[in-house]
């Protein structure tokens, strides 16, 4: 088991608790953690979490700490910067993995059958050059954070699918992809719903495709934390994922099953618009966070054949070791496992 700074991390990186037992946490007693997020709406079991005070309940004094991608959150969580984040399965943070830094430990987001889920998106000058379909974006360019991270696993599945070839321009940021998009300098992307059709409805962007179609039941995004954490601090981190799952259980309800039907998803709504759009008026974010809409996974439960097809991925394009096996990157005695 390794403990990291950043710069080693950076370096490095260059290179059943039952579901059921996740309603007894055994409370931490006041405990100060924080806990990595994105500013997107398939976060919103952290959001929800810290608002209605489930973190509170199972003894956890919560700050939240937002980050732009996926891969700095993985350096924070192996530096010790950060407790538990929720961000997608990276190159990067199975090389970390590898290491002893880093332990998946539960699921987030999930595509699902009938459920809209994320899109394939093209400039508006390619599709005004005829790509209105994910099979016409051979030889095109396709928009990523970085090598190894979900958009490119994303496209990569695609390209293969379709049986064509793209090149792949690592942007680092979305707000620079979106950027990168809107103006043509690259030609397609994938992203999740409320980004995308907000996007589309402007004009300068198109929805060609569904990621579903492509990756169905795509482990989208998961539960992370440090491997000592994860070892060694399991009262922590059951009480953790029980406050964690009170939020999913929360939105799930709310927002895809309407249990509390309008007031319910107009109150959902203003809860999540203090993290998500919070610079845009209120009538105007909750367009997109409605949009954005997609099942969490109950009880943090993770998808582990779709995170073994990610981790084959990552081998066959040699962004990490051919050996890892995925119990190196994932502990599944905390959850229900799917797949």
């Amino acid at each position: 088991m390794t403990t990291l700074n950043r710069r080693k991390a950076l370096a490095l990186m260059g290179g059943t608790v039952a579901a059921a037992g996740l309603s007894t946490p055994a409370l931490s007693q006041g405990r100060k953690i924080t806990v990595g997020a994105l500013r997107f709406t398939s976060h919103s079991a952290s959001f929800i979490a810290q608002q209605r005070d489930y973190f509170k309940e199972a003894g956890l004094d919560v700050e939240l700490k937002f980050f732009q991608a996926a891969t700095p959150m993985a350096v924070a969580i192996a530096s010790g910067d950060v407790d538990y984040a929720v961000t997608a399965m990276s190159g990067g943070l199975v090389s970390l993995a590898d290491k002893g830094a880093i332990k998946i430990i539960g699921g987030a987001l999930s595509e699902e059958a009938g459920i809209d889920g994320q899109k394939y998106l093209v400039s508006d000058a390619a599709f005004q050059a005829g790509v209105t379909s994910p099979a016409m974006l051979d030889g095109k360019s396709y928009g990523i954070t970085s090598a190894g991270s979900s958009f490119h696993y994303m496209g990569s599945k695609l390209a293969q699918k379709e049986g064509i070839s793209m090149s792949y321009k690592p942007l680092q940021k979305v707000g620079a992809i979106i950027g990168a998009l809107k103006s043509g300098q690259i030609d397609a992307w994938s992203i999740v719903p409320h980004i995308a059709k907000p996007l589309a409805g402007s004009g300068k962007v198109h929805i060609i495709g569904n990621v579903s179609d492509v990756l169905p039941d795509y482990q989208v995004t998961t539960v992370f934390t440090s491997a000592k954490n994860a070892t060694d601090e399991r009262g922590m981190t059951g009480d953790f994922l029980a406050g964690f799952s009170k939020g999913v259980a929360d939105y799930n309800a709310t927002m895809i099953d309407r249990a509390h039907g309008d007031d319910g998803v107009n109150e959902m709504v203003d809860l999540i618009h203090k993290y998500v759009y919070a610079d845009k008026p209120r009538e105007k974010a909750a367009k997109s966070i409605i949009n954005g809409t997609m099942r969490l996974n109950e009880g943090a439960a993770m998808n582990t054949a779709s995170l073994q097809d990610q981790l084959s991925w990552f081998q066959s394009e040699g962004l990490v070791g051919g050996d890892i096996t995925l119990d190196t990157v994932v502990d599944s005695s905390y959850v229900k496992t799917l797949g």
